[in-house]
C-alpha cells in the first residue's frame, strides 16, 4: 500500500505515481541499523551517517529527497517498518523537514532515526515541541498492524510530550493508525467530531477533548508478556520475604504459567492474612517481577461506584473514574491494580456495592467507563488484592482470585526479621553502624515479649526506629561509642 494518499494531487502531472516499497513486521522496541524504520536506495550514492530532507511529493514517487551540498537528490523508499506507513505518510504530506540517521548497507541506506528540524516555520509542529520524537516511540511501543520498524550524541525523548491541542490529538490519530486497537480507534474519530464540530455546545466540545487527551496519552499494548526470570523473580521475594514459602511458591508459579503462555493468568490473587504481615509488600514485589507500572485502589475510602466508574458527561463537572484516572497516571494499560482492603468496601450510599464494580475489570473483557464512554481493553490488567477476613466479601469477588493465606509470624521468625531486616534497615537509614547499635539476645526475647499478641511485624518496625533513635541520641549527647540494649533497657525505653 503506498505511503502517500494521492487522492487530492494534481491531474497535470506526466507519470503516475508510483509506490517503490514493501513493508515488514517488526515488534522491535528500539531500533538500529540492523533494525531500521525504513531502508531506502543507496545504488546512486552511499548517503551520509546523517542526511537532511523531506519525504516527497506524491508525484514523485515514495521516495526522500535529500538535501545535498551539489543540490537535491532522490532516493526511492525500498522498506518500512508497517508501523511507520501512517508517520511516513504524515510526514511527507505536511512537507515536514527530518533529518534521518542512517547506515549504508548491501541492502541500502538503514533508516534508523528520525528527527524534525526547524525550516522557516513551515512544520505544523515546531522542532522544539517533540511530537515527532513521542510519535515515534509510541509507534516503537506498539506490535506491527495485523494486516498488512543513532546519534549518540544527542539524545532526545518524547516521554514528556503529553497529547492536549486538537491539532496533537489529530496528527497523533493519523500517525498511530491501525497500531490503536479498534474499537478505540472508531471511539477517537467519533470525539474528535464532536470536539471540532461547532453544532454542539462548548462544554460538549470541552468534554470530547479531555476524553481524547485522556484515551491518546494512554499506550495501549497487546496481552502479549515477555518471559521472566524465575531466579531473579525468587531473588526479589527473598529480598523483599521472610520465610511465606507457600506464598512465595505460588507467585513463582504464577511467573512460570506466564512464561509457557505469554499471557496474564485468568485469575488475579487475593492475599487474605492479618494486618501487618506483608500482603501490600507482596504485591509490590509481584509488579516489580513482572516489570509493570502500579496502581492502588482503596476500597475503604470508596462509598459510591460512581468514583470507581466515573460520572456522564452531561454534568459540567464530569471526570472520570478512579479506575480511568489510573491507566492515565500509568501511560499504559498493562498494570497491576493492588486493591487494598477488598473487605471492608462500603455498601455505598444506595446506588449499589462499590466492590461489584471490580467484577468486569476482573474478568478481563473490558470495562467501561461512563466519562469515557468506551470500553477499556483490560487484557493486561492483573489485579492483586488484599483483605483481612474472608467472610466480608462476596462470593462472585472471591470466585475471580486464587486465593492465598498469609499466616501471621512465628516469633522465632519475628526474631529473625528484626535482628536481620527491621534493625538493620533503620540503621542504614540513620547512617548507624551495626556496633553503634546492637541488641543483646535477652534484649531481643524483650522486643518479641512485648509485641508477642500483636499481629504483623509494623510494632517490631517501629520498636527498631524507636531503639535506633535512642542509641543516636546517646552516640550525639552523651558521646558514646556503642551502645547495647539489654533487656531492661529495652522494657524501660518500650514501655
Amino acid at each position: 500500500m503506498p505511503v502517500f494518499d494521492f487522492s487530492n494531487a494534481s491531474t497535470e502531472k506526466t507519470e503516475d505515481s508510483v509506490c517503490t516499497y514493501t513493508t515488514f513486521a517488526s515488534d522491535e522496541n528500539t531500533t538500529s541499523p540492523e533494525q531500521p524504520i525504513l531502508v531506502l536506495a543507496n545504488s546512486v550514492r552511499q548517503w551520509k551517517h546523517h542526511s537532511c530532507g523531506v519525504f516527497s511529493n506524491p508525484e514523485k514517487k515514495t521516495a526522500f529527497e535529500f538535501q545535498e551540498e551539489d543540490g537535491v537528490l532522490s532516493a526511492d523508499i525500498l522498506k518500512v517498518d508497517a508501523r511507520f506507513v501512517s508517520l511516513i505518510r504524515w510526514l511527507g504530506d505536511n512537507h515536514i523537514h527530518v533529518r534521518l540517521s542512517g547506515q549504508n548497507t548491501s541492502g541500502g541506506y538503514a533508516v534508523y532515526k528520525i528527527r524534525e528540524t526547524a525550516f522557516g516555520g513551515g512544520t505544523k509542529l515546531s522542532a522544539e515541541d517533540g511530537f515527532l520524537q513521542f510519535m515515534i516511540e509510541r509507534l516503537l511501543s506498539s506490535n506491527a498492524p495485523e494486516e498488512e520498524a543513532e546519534d549518540e550524541d544527542q539524545e532526545e525523548a518524547g516521554d514528556e510530550m503529553k497529547l492536549t491541542s486538537i491539532q496533537s490529538i489529530t496528527d497523533f490519530m493519523t500517525c498511530a493508525g491501525r497500531t490503536l486497537p479498534d474499537n478505540i480507534r472508531l471511539w477517537a474519530r467519533r470525539n474528535l467530531a464532536v470536539a471540532r464540530s461547532h453544532e454542539v455546545s462548548p462544554e460538549e466540545r470541552r468534554h470530547a477533548q479531555r476524553a481524547l487527551s485522556i484515551m491518546m496519552n494512554v499506550q495501549w499494548k497487546n496481552n502479549y508478556f515477555e518471559a521472566i526470570d524465575p531466579v531473579e523473580a525468587r531473588r526479589i521475594l527473598d529480598e523483599e520475604l521472610y520465610g511465606m514459602e507457600k506464598v512465595k511458591q505460588r507467585i513463582i508459579e504464577t511467573i512460570i504459567q506466564i512464561n509457557r503462555t505469554h499471557t496474564l493468568p485468568a485469575y488475579g490473587l487475593l492475599l487474605v492474612g492479618p494486618a501487618g504481615t506483608g500482603k501490600s509488600q507482596i504485591a509490590y514485589a509481584v509488579a516489580r517481577i513482572l516489570r509493570l507500572p502500579w496502581t492502588t485502589l482503596d476500597m475503604s475510602s470508596i462509598n459510591d461506584p460512581e468514583q470507581l466508574t466515573g460520572s456522564s458527561r452531561i454534568y459540567a463537572n464530569a471526570k472520570p473514574g478512579i479506575i480511568m484516572e489510573a491507566f492515565s497516571a500509568a501511560g499504559e494499560s498493562n498494570l497491576v491494580f493492588i486493591i487494598n482492603e477488598l473487605d471492608k468496601a462500603a455498601s455505598g450510599k444506595g446506588n449499589g456495592n462499590p466492590a461489584d464494580v471490580l467484577l468486569t475489570l476482573l474478568d478481563n473483557l473490558g470495562f467501561t467507563d461512563n466519562y469515557m464512554e468506551c470500553m477499556i481493553p483490560t487484557v493486561g490488567v492483573y489485579p492483586i488484592a488484599t483483605a483481612n477476613e474472608k467472610d466480608q466479601i462476596s462470593a462472585p469477588l472471591m470466585s475471580r482470585f486464587a486465593v492465598i493465606d498469609i499466616p501471621d509470624y512465628t516469633d522465632e521468625e519475628k526474631k529473625v526479621i528484626f535482628s536481620k531486616f527491621a534493625l538493620p534497615k533503620v540503621l542504614r537509614r540513620m547512617s548507624l553502624k551495626e556496633n553503634e547499635c546492637q541488641v543483646a539476645p535477652d534484649g531481643l526475647d524483650a522486643v518479641i515479649e512485648k509485641y508477642r499478641d500483636t499481629t504483623g511485624i509494623r510494632d517490631l518496625e517501629q520498636a527498631a526506629e524507636h531503639i535506633a533513635a535512642n542509641a543516636l541520641y546517646q552516640i550525639e549527647v552523651d558521646h558514646v561509642s556503642e551502645v547495647v540494649f539489654h533487656a531492661d533497657m529495652v522494657r524501660s525505653l518500650l514501655g
